[in-house]
This record gives structure tokens, C-alpha cells and sequence, in this order.
């Protein structure tokens, strides 16, 4: 059976008179990873902050691993955070990190973290204030790996790693994960690179949840309509759209839900091209709606 480790009910943050997290319901279970997606500013890192006991929630009801994480440290010893901008002592050098690890996460794996070290070709002598950006989100990286946390939350801290390292990161966690399974949430803009380790999908926007679903549901769930402007609106009629683009005669329509055997038929006859949304794609249209209603008067040639 699976078991849930994060259940929030009305989760709130305000600072002063801004609102980050609005009242949202949220559960996590044992043993998958997820995707924490959402535009800048939206109230992923404070999601995060809340689930790992740094800061207090001003409403609602959380609980991970049955108890309110904050000041629960049976709690806070099977987590690990790992943020963007990780700050470690400066005089530390990693290998100072790394030996001091197993302090804080009672499965690290020595031998792991070693073979990572291998694979970032990662300098464990050199003073943490002499890394690179990318050599710093390496530390970051090898310690939410190997610390083998029942729950792990990596905050954007591969953004400083090169399109190699980044992959390096990718297939390394799922080797491990299918190995010793946890659960694990990922915070990214680079949507397309995660988009296949992703298991579930949450997006936040505005300190609220729009999608809340499993990765296969949200995979295909949308399509781009093209063609002339006439045919796609008849084509698309009622159906739930989330993004419109056009010009002159032509027109480009994505509506939300899949299409069966005999709409893709219908299609054809009309002389259209159907066309998958990406995860990146679809987040961009549930994300910037505003946007695209603002520029809804569209280019005529």
C-alpha cells in the first residue's frame, strides 16, 4: 500500500500583506519523485521551507511523516534540503562536507558519494569559497544523492552545472533511486531536461496549486491546432483552450484534454495539423494566461 509522508490542508504563508502560500491541500506519498514547477516568485522555495521546518505556516494543517516537521527533529533527520544558493562554511573545503555528512543523515553512503565526486570531477581540496558556480552545485548535488534522505528536496542547486554534469545528475539519480527508493522533489525551470524522471507534477502559481497530477495523465494531455483560421475554430468549438496565437488567416489553437481516433480524423479533413504539448509547453500556457489574454489582439499580416 502506499503511504503518504506529506498531508497540508489549508497550508498558508503571508509576509505582511503578501500572501506566498495561499491556502493550499498537498499530499506527497513514499517513494516517487515529483516535480515542483512554477514561474519565479510563485512559492515553490516556500512550499519547500515549509515541508522541511524552516519557516512557520500562518494557517492550515501539515504534517510529514505523521508529525508538524518544525522543531520535530525525528522529523528533520529524514530530510534533506538542498537549495540553490547552498552556503557552507567558507574555510570548509567539500571534503570537510562530505566527511561531516554522515552527522546529519544516518544513510549516507560513503562509497556513492566517492564515485560522484569521480563523476563531477570535483576538487574536495580546494577551499569552498575558490569553487566555480557549477563545482559549488556539484557539493550540493552529491549530498542530496548520496545523504539517501527518505525525503529529499533539491531546489534548483544544478542550475550552475553544465548541460554534461546536469545529465550526469539525471542518470545518477534514477540508477540510485530505482536502487534505494525515496522520495525526492525536484524544483526546475529546465522542464524538458526532468521531464521524463517525473513521476507527478505539481505546478504553483501565484502561491496556489493548478496541477496536481500524475506525470503519464499530464504527458499528451494537450494539443496545438494549426491551420486556417476558419477550420481551427471549428474544429476546436467548445473545447477548453489555454493558448491562442494567430496571423493573418491562420490561426494556432492549444486545447486542453486528448483527442480520440475520430477527432484526429476530423482533423485531417480539415486540413489541420494537431501537434503534442510539451510539459514545458503546457506549463507555459497554464502559467501565462494573463499574459496571453492581454495579447490576445493578434498580428494581422
Amino acid at each position: 500500500m502506499t503511504t503518504t509522508v506529506v498531508r497540508a490542508r489549508g497550508l498558508t504563508k503571508r509576509y505582511g500583506s503578501f500572501t506566498a502560500i495561499d491556502g493550499i491541500d498537498l499530499s506527497l506519498d513514499e517513494g516517487r519523485i515529483y516535480g515542483l514547477l512554477g514561474r519565479n516568485g510563485a512559492g515553490k522555495t516556500t512550499v519547500m521551507q515549509l515541508l522541511t521546518g524552516q519557516i512557520f505556516p500562518n494557517g492550515g494543517e501539515l504534517e510529514v511523516f505523521g508529525r508538524p516537521p518544525a522543531e520535530h527533529a525525528d522529523v528533520l533527520r529524514r530530510m534533506c534540503f538542498i537549495a540553490e544558493a547552498q552556503r557552507y562554511p567558507e574555510d570548509f573545503t567539500p571534503a570537510h562536507v562530505f566527511r561531516s555528512a554522515p552527522w546529519f543523515f544516518e544513510h549516507w553512503d560513503a562509497a556513492f558519494a566517492e564515485r560522484l565526486i569521480a563523476d563531477f570531477r570535483l576538487p574536495v581540496k580546494r577551499r569552498i569559497k575558490k569553487l566555480s558556480r557549477g563545482q559549488l552545485s556539484a557539493v550540493g548535488v552529491i549530498v542530496g544523492l548520496a545523504s539517501r534522505a527518505p525525503m529529499t528536496f533539491f531546489d534548483e542547486p544544478y542550475l550552475g552545472l553544465d548541460a554534461v554534469a546536469r545529465h550526469i545528475f539525471y542518470d545518477r539519480l534514477l540508477e540510485d533511486y530505482a536502487a534505494h527508493p525515496r522520495t525526492v522533489v525536484l524544483s526546475t525551470h529546465l522542464i524538458d531536461e526532468v521531464a521524463n524522471l517525473l513521476e507527478h507534477v505539481i505546478l504553483i502559481d501565484q502561491g496556489r496549486i493548478l496541477l496536481d497530477r500524475d506525470a503519464d495523465e499530464v504527458r499528451g494531455s494537450a494539443t496545438t491546432v494549426a491551420g486556417a483560421r476558419a477550420a481551427v475554430e471549428q474544429f476546436v468549438g467548445e473545447r477548453p483552450v489555454i493558448g491562442r496565437e494567430g496571423l493573418g488567416g491562420l490561426a494556432s489553437v492549444t486545447i486542453d484534454g486528448r483527442l480520440d481516433h475520430a477527432e484526429r480524423v476530423r482533423a485531417a479533413e480539415l486540413g489541420l495539423e494537431l501537434a503534442p504539448v510539451s510539459l514545458q509547453q503546457l506549463i507555459v500556457h497554464l502559467t501565462g494566461a494573463e499574459l496571453a489574454e492581454s495579447n490576445q489582439k493578434e498580428v494581422v499580416a
